[in-house]
C-alpha cells in the first residue's frame, strides 16, 4: 500500500520558512578545452535507446568512437543560484554546493515536509553561508548544445568562475567576499568539485564529496537502469516539446489538480470505473503515465531543452539509481520525479575525463551511501581489487596524496541520493563535524 503521505506530497512546494535566502543569477566567462564530437541522432526515444546501448558496450569506448577533434569553448553564460546566509551574517566562510545528474540546486534545500530534509538549513545552523548552483547547462542556468558545449570540462570552468567571484566579492547580490570556500558536491557535482581541486587547488579550502568514489565500472549500471528517454518526450511541456495535443487535451479536460491520485480517482469514477487510491497509484505514479501528466503541468517552468538532453524514464528508474528501498519517503521520491532534471550526451561522454589525482593540500571527506549504485554497484563495502583498501569509498584516498586530512564515511541504509533518505540529516551532521574538526568551523 502506498503510504498516505505519498499522496500529500503530490502537492507542490510547501511554505518557505523565514530564512535569509535569495535567488540570483551569476554571469560566468569561461574558456574550456574539450572534445568535438560527431553528433548522432537522439531526437526520439529509439535513438536515445541506441545511444545508451552503444555507450554501454562491453570493452568499447563510445566517447573515443564519436571524438573527432578537440576545441576550445569560449563563452559567457548565466549560472542560476540560491544564496543563503545565517542569521548572524557572513563570517567569511561559504559552502559552494553542486548537484548531481537528475537534480538541480533544490537537491540541497528540499522543501518537502517543511524543509526537514534541507542540507542548507543544517549548514546555516552550523554558521555557514551557502551558495547552491544549477550546474551549467541544467535547470535555470544557461543551456547549450548537448554534444559539444555542455560537457564536464565546461561545467568545471563555470564552477571555478563562481568560486573566484565569491572570493573576490564580485557577486553584487551577495555584497561581500569570502576568504574560505568549501566545495560540497553530490555525484556528478562531486566529480566536478574533485576536478576543480585538481586544476585549481588554491581555489578551494575544503572538499566534501558525497555520493562519490573512484570506481568507474558502475556507470554502465546507471545508464542502463535509467532507461533513458529524450527529455522533451518524457515530460513534454516541462522539458520543452509540447507537441502532443492528444495528451494536452486529455489533461486539460481532466482538470487535474496537484492531488493527482484523488483527482484521477474522481475522474475514473465519473466514467463508471471504481478504483481504490492504491489501484490508481499503481497504474499512474509507478509508470511513465506520471511523467506524461507531469509533462503538461503548466505550473512549473518550461525549460525548453533541445534534443540531446536525456532523462530517466520514470519513478522506478529513479529508485534504482538513487534510492534504497524501504529507507526513503515515497512522497519525496514522487516530488523528485516531478522536479527531475536531464543529462546531456556531452556530459555522459566526458564524465570520465577528470584528472587521475589532485594536488589539493586541505581536508577531504568522502561520504557515500552504503547501497550507492553509480559509484559502488550497490555495495560500498565491496573490496577494490589490487589495493589494500577495505571498501570502495576509502579508495579515493589514492587521488588525494597531499591532503592534510582524508576521511571516508559510508552512510548506512542509504542509496546514492543521500539527501532523499530518512537519515539524511545524520549524514549532514557528519559533514559539519568533519569541517569543524579540520579548522573549517563557521563559529
Amino acid at each position: 500500500m502506498a503510504p498516505s503521505k505519498a499522496l500529500i506530497s503530490l502537492a507542490l512546494f510547501g511554505i518557505t520558512t523565514a530564512r535569509q535566502c535569495s535567488n540570483l543569477t551569476i554571469p560566468v566567462t569561461i574558456s574550456s578545452r574539450q572534445g568535438q564530437f560527431r553528433e548522432v541522432p537522439v531526437e526520439d526515444n529509439l535513438d536515445v535507446g541506441a545511444f545508451a546501448t552503444r555507450f554501454n558496450q562491453f570493452q568499447k569506448n563510445y566517447t573515443a568512437d564519436l571524438l573527432e577533434a578537440y576545441q576550445t569553448l569560449d563563452g559567457t553564460y548565466q549560472i542560476s543560484a540560491q544564496y543563503c546566509m545565517p542569521d548572524g551574517g557572513s563570517n567569511g566562510i561559504v559552502q559552494l554546493l553542486s548537484h548531481g545528474i537528475g537534480f538541480d540546486k533544490t537537491y540541497w534545500d528540499l522543501s518537502y515536509n517543511n524543509y526537514n530534509y534541507s542540507y542548507v538549513n543544517v549548514a546555516l545552523a552550523a554558521g555557514y553561508s551557502t551558495l547552491a548552483i544549477d550546474r551549467l547547462g541544467i535547470g535555470n542556468s544557461s543551456h547549450g548544445d548537448p554534444f559539444n558545449e555542455i560537457q564536464a570540462q565546461a561545467e568545471v570552468e563555470a564552477l571555478n568562475s563562481v568560486t573566484l567571484q565569491l572570493r573576490k566579492g564580485e557577486i553584487q547580490e551577495i555584497g561581500c567576499s569570502y576568504d574560505r570556500v568549501i566545495h560540497v558536491g553530490h555525484s556528478f557535482g562531486s566529480v566536478q568539485s574533485y576536478w576543480l581541486s585538481a586544476l585549481y587547488p588554491e581555489n578551494t579550502d575544503g572538499v566534501i564529496l558525497t555520493g562519490f568514489s573512484l570506481a568507474s565500472q558502475f556507470l554502465a549500471y546507471i545508464v542502463a537502469g535509467w532507461n533513458l528517454q529524450s527529455a522533451r518526450l518524457n515530460q513534454p511541456l516541462r522539458f520543452g516539446n509540447a507537441s502532443n495535443d492528444v495528451v494536452r487535451t486529455l489533461t486539460k479536460k481532466s482538470n487535474l489538480d496537484d492531488n493527482l491520485i484523488r483527482s484521477l480517482q474522481q475522474i475514473l469514477g465519473g466514467l463508471g470505473i471504481d478504483l481504490t487510491p492504491q489501484e490508481v497509484w499503481n497504474e499512474v505514479a509507478t509508470t511513465e503515465v506520471l511523467d506524461l501528466i507531469n509533462g503538461y503541468n503548466t505550473s512549473v517552468i518550461s525549460y525548453d531543452y533541445p534534443a540531446g538532453y536525456l532523462a530517466s524514464s520514470n519513478l522506478i528508474a529513479l529508485q534504482y539509481a538513487f534510492l534504497q528501498p524501504g529507507n526513503y519517503d515515497i512522497g519525496l521520491a514522487v516530488q523528485g520525479e516531478k522536479s527531475k532534471q536531464p543529462v546531456t550526451t556531452g556530459e555522459l561522454l566526458t564524465i570520465g575525463n577528470a584528472p587521475s589525482s589532485s594536488p589539493f593540500t586541505g581536508p577531504v571527506l568522502v561520504i557515500t551511501g552504503e547501497h550507492d549504485v553509480p559509484f559502488c554497484g550497490g555495495n560500498c563495502y565491496g573490496q577494490v581489487s589490487g589495493t589494500n583498501y577495505s571498501n570502495i569509498p576509502e579508495n579515493v584516498a589514492m587521488a588525494f596524496p597531499s591532503a592534510a586530512a582524508f576521511t571516508s564515511y559510508i552512510q548506512p541504509n542509504t542509496g546514492h541520493g543521500i539527501n532523499f533518505h530518512y537519515n539524511a540529516t545524520a549524514a549532514y551532521q557528519v559533514i559539519q563535524d568533519f569541517l569543524a574538526s579540520h579548522d573549517l568551523s563557521a563559529h
